[in-house]
């Protein structure tokens, strides 16, 4: 059995990103932000996966 443990390094990267196919990470950023899931969708699709990018573009 593969070892699944992620080093903090992993999960940094991870957290820096925002799945726009998962709900809970649409969710999640939705509540965040304030906007709806589909303009975080709209968002990831438009500025790329990056946290930063997907908020950037929000802002807007």
């Amino acid at each position: 059995m593969a070892n699944t443990t992620q080093t903090s390094r992993g999960r940094s990267q991870d957290r820096a990103k925002v799945a726009g196919n998962q709900d809970h990470e649409v969710r999640y950023e939705a509540d965040k932000t304030g906007k709806s899931k589909g303009a975080v969708k709209s968002a990831v699709k438009s500025a790329g996966n990056s946290r930063k990018a997907v908020e950037k573009e929000l802002k807007h």
